[in-house]
């Protein structure tokens, strides 16, 4: 590595996150590249959490190259607002998020620092692994050569958006004046990764696991929405909508958004509740109709889906019993 590297931001929203913070501030403080600022945002934790990032930014403090703020909200503003906060602090010129409880490889930063300089990418992204309590198992994403075919990959599901799998350029948050929408919490990490994407000129696939994102509670996988959830993800959902139609590649997506639509939708078939499955009924039910056409999405998926579109919900419980709980073990709650 070179003298003068950039500096590289870390930005960790923190709430009530005492019990796995922990070995994420591990992984932060271990990390092999010396160029680093970390802006961790307490949302009101009413834990230890802050008190935790606190010690951590003490220990930084004597390491040469590493630089810290702690940032604590009065009030409990969500991941949206907490990730703006520390946007809006962040000096660094790439960005990259680590959230509370998950952890990056000791060489992370260095590598897709390396990467980014070595092919001039506004975006590096890399692989990962999903981690149970006793099982680890790696993730591949899929290698795009431009931002096109990111973002394609990304409406089909064939490539996962979270934000925790880039690092960025802070000149495209800037410049194109890209933040989350308050209040608007789960989906935002789709925005804003689609936005990004929509203006960048050049990205890069480091093939190597460097983040691991932890599931403990594998019940949770199912994700099942609250009516509140689910506003919030529509108000995500027409944002970009607007934003890829109004963008250079308006004639390139096809039905990508429906297809999207499709996709984050599909965890209410999975959770062996009928209530769940008549919400996705009424759901984004415009893109129903794209069912069968996204061949990226796997064919017992498109059947699920088919059924479901179809009311015929004895075939999307036969396949929670069969697949999900014989197959897999797996019982959503």
């Amino acid at each position: 590595m070179k003298k003068n590297l950039p500096l590289v931001t870390i930005i960790t929203p923190v709430y009530n996150a005492q019990q796995t913070l922990e070995r994420t501030l591990v992984s932060l403080r271990r990390q092999t590249y010396e160029h680093i600022e970390f802006i961790c945002v307490d949302d009101a934790s009413t834990d230890l959490s802050l008190a935790m990032l606190r010690v951590f930014a003490d220990t930084l403090a004597a390491k040469k190259g590493f630089s810290s703020k702690i940032i604590s909200h009065a009030t409990n503003k969500g991941v949206a607002e907490a990730r703006n906060t520390a946007l809006n602090h962040a000096t660094g010129e790439f960005i990259l998020y680590v959230d509370a409880d998950d952890s990056l490889e000791t060489d992370a930063v260095e590598r897709c620092v390396q990467e980014a300089l070595d092919k001039q990418s506004d975006i590096v992204y890399f692989q990962w692994s999903l981690v149970f309590q006793k099982s680890e198992r790696t993730m591949l994403q899929p290698t795009c050569t431009d931002p096109l075919e990111a973002i394609q990959a990304m409406l089909a599901g064939r490539m996962r958006w979270n934000l925790w799998l880039f690092m960025v350029r802070r000149s495209l948050y800037e410049d194109y004046f890209i933040r989350f929408i308050p209040g608007a919490n789960m989906g935002e990490d789709l925005l804003v990764t689609l936005k990004l994407f929509v203006h960048a000129k050049r990205i890069s696939l480091l093939d190597r696991v460097l983040y691991h994102y932890r599931q403990d509670n594998v019940g949770s996988i199912s994700k099942v929405f609250s009516i509140q959830h689910m506003r919030e993800v529509e108000t995500n959902i027409q944002e970009l909508e607007r934003y890829l139609l109004k963008s250079a590649y308006a004639h390139e997506i096809g039905a990508g958004i429906d297809f999207l639509k499709l996709a984050i939708k599909l965890p209410l078939l999975v959770t062996g509740h009928k209530v769940d499955y008549i919400r996705w009924t009424k759901w984004f039910s415009s893109s129903d109709r794209y069912i069968l056409q996204n061949r990226s999405a796997s064919l017992h998926t498109r059947l699920l889906q088919w059924f479901a579109s179809k009311r015929q919900y004895w075939a999307v419980r036969v396949y929670y019993l069969l697949v999900l709980r014989v197959f897999y073990g797996v019982i959503y709650k």
